[in-house]
């Protein structure tokens, strides 16, 4: 089992809005997560994001792999 933390698209057309989640890398983007670490927006401007650092320790120790772009996320 080879698990990933991605962000997965929520939200209108035209609006940059992700959820943070752990999931399968074999599931679909917006297929059903293992678990919701919190969510990411990205504005003309500014960047809002709120995301359990906790909970993301804790899955990287367990040996999930975050995607580039969540690893960007959480080091900004």
């Amino acid at each position: 089992m080879s698990v990933v933390i991605r962000l997965s698209k929520i939200g209108k057309r035209g609006e940059a809005r992700y959820r943070v989640v752990v999931t399968e890398k074999r599931y679909r983007r917006d297929g059903k997560p293992i678990e919701t670490l919190g969510w990411y927006e990205k504005r003309e401007k500014e960047q809002k994001k709120n995301i359990n650092k906790d909970r993301y320790g804790y899955w990287i120790s367990k040996g999930a792999i975050p995607s580039d772009t969540v690893a960007s996320i959480i080091n900004s």
